[in-house]
């Protein structure tokens, strides 16, 4: 009797276990694995662009704002890619769209300059809430 005791015990503990992993796994996934990029729509006939990539892109990667929301480049002209299917009305280049977890946080139409594009996006990253794990690694 005992031992049958001891089994259910333990089968009601996993059991409470599972359901609370369950209901809770979404909020640790999200804490944990924030997918922060800054997308970058372009055009290869874009002055604004090409202004962008001589004074901007080639430090971007090495700063804090590129550590946070890494640049991915998208040609207007090309077919999107599925994860960006929900990002509307960017017939302008340069667009940036700031995005997290598949949702637009914020964007800059345009390529105001270099000081204009760094206040820019600064006011866009203070949208955010950033997971300490980010955190440590890029602040």
């Amino acid at each position: 009797f005992a031992k049958q005791m001891k089994n259910i015990y333990v089968l009601k503990f996993y059991i409470l276990s599972f359901a609370f992993f369950g209901l809770f796994s979404h909020h640790f996934s999200a804490v944990a694995d924030d997918d922060i990029y800054l997308v970058m729509f372009e055009s290869p006939i874009c002055e604004w662009c090409e202004a962008w990539h001589e004074e901007i892109g080639g430090i971007y990667p090495k700063t804090k704002e590129g550590c946070i929301a890494p640049l991915r480049r998208i040609n207007i002209q090309d077919k999107r890619p599925e994860y960006l299917r929900k990002i509307k009305n960017t017939r302008y280049t340069p667009t940036f769209v700031l995005i997290k977890n598949g949702e637009e946080v914020d964007r800059i139409v345009g390529y105001p300059g270099e000081d204009f594009f760094w206040g820019l996006l600064g006011q866009s990253l203070n949208k955010l809430t950033i997971n300490e794990k980010v955190r440590e690694k890029c602040v």
